[in-house]
């Protein structure tokens, strides 16, 4: 079921390339679109070139946590006093590789994804920002992979909820789908995760890495708020619903298995733990209230999501208590527009307008706009 109320987000069948070469779509272009294509060149960067970032920059990780303990909460229980001197590195470590092997699967699931856009959406401004935002998140791709084989060799295998929501996204028919759940919900995931990363990594590099990512996440971020801006207001009750369901399934999804001790076997096996062990030991020591309490800090990962779809209004008196829960809506409403990582984007976007041409340029943030 296709929920259009823009035809800037027409979409065709996978299979009908004859409707693309319509003579008639060619001049049928939105400008929806045009500022964040145009402003492409500002924020280009390079992973295999030094001047923007080096893989070779040394780090121990036999010696030193990339991440800090407060990324850990299996540490604040008592299974993790039993981690301490090397063993405590390795599982902070192999943790962080887990972390980052995530992410890079999540930008392989964000570049099939936006190749999917350009065979569906009829619309050839929406499908030339498709495009580019295929081509940013490959060169992700190509960055996390150079950042994991540089620190572990190669990447762990994608947990299970992850691997599969990414799959249903990816394999999505349904423009809505794509939209809500990569473009809105994992890429506002990523950039919470990412401005963590940029805030707290012990390492240099990853700092880096995170930064210039996210001057290019911010602009993808741009393109779900566009689709909610001239979509949502035109919904009806029923399709309305229909969306809301969808978002809180994914957010649910999330929220409740993405660090779960179950997808992370193989590192708990690392250093001897059993992940049931250290579930049991999770839910004994984090409960609703502690989940609560985390959600208050503006940069955590699931408020940034809740925040998203507020601003959007996919979450209405229908849905509210459900995300209420967790963090405090009233709140949430007052904010302004500007999201989290938004200024680390910008700050990055001026490095890269001096490394591309020596000096860099006013610039107003239209992640913000």
């Amino acid at each position: 079921m296709q929920i259009t109320k823009d035809n800037a987000y027409d979409a065709l069948a996978p299979d009908d390339f004859q409707s693309m070469m319509d003579v008639d779509r060619y001049g049928a272009r939105t400008t929806a679109f045009d500022k964040i294509i145009s402003a492409t060149h500002d924020h280009f960067w390079d992973p295999l070139d030094k001047k923007y970032i080096d893989f070779t920059a040394p780090f121990d990780i036999e010696k030193d946590q990339i991440l800090p303990d407060d990324f850990f909460p299996i540490f604040q229980t008592k299974l993790g006093d039993k981690l301490t001197g090397a063993k405590r590195v390795k599982f902070a470590n192999e943790s962080a590789r887990w972390i980052l092997s995530s992410i890079l699967h999540g930008e392989q699931g964000a570049l099939s994804l936006s190749a999917s856009l350009c065979h569906i959406l009829r619309d050839p401004g929406a499908q030339e920002y498709a495009a580019n935002q295929a081509r940013e998140e490959a060169r992700h791709v190509a960055a996390f992979s150079r950042y994991v084989q540089a620190r572990w060799g190669k990447p762990l295998p994608v947990g299970p909820t992850l691997g599969g929501l990414l799959t249903e996204l990816v394999n999505a028919p349904e423009v809505y789908k794509k939209i809500v759940g990569m473009q809105m919900l994992v890429e506002g995931l990523a950039m919470g995760a990412f401005a963590t990363l940029y805030l707290k990594s012990h390492d240099p590099l990853l700092v880096k890495l995170t930064q210039l990512v996210m001057t290019d996440e911010a602009f993808h971020h741009k393109f779900g708020k566009i689709w909610a801006d001239r979509t949502i207001p035109k919904l009806s009750a029923e399709e309305q619903n229909i969306i809301e369901d969808w978002a809180a399934t994914c957010f649910q999804t999330l929220l409740f298995n993405l660090v779960n001790p179950e997808q992370m076997k193989s590192v708990y096996a690392e250093v001897g733990l059993d992940w049931q062990e250290a579930q049991e030991a999770l839910l004994e020591a984090f409960g609703d209230d502690e989940r609560r309490k985390r959600m208050r800090e503006s940069n955590d990962i699931f408020r940034v999501l809740i925040k998203t779809l507020l601003k959007a209004g996919i979450i209405t008196e229908r849905t509210r208590d459900y995300y209420g829960v967790y963090v405090n809506m009233d709140e949430l409403k007052s904010e302004g527009d500007q999201m989290v990582g938004d200024d680390i984007a910008e700050e990055g976007i001026k490095f890269l307008q001096t490394v591309n041409f020596g000096t860099a340029k006013t610039f107003s943030s239209l992640a913000a706009e």
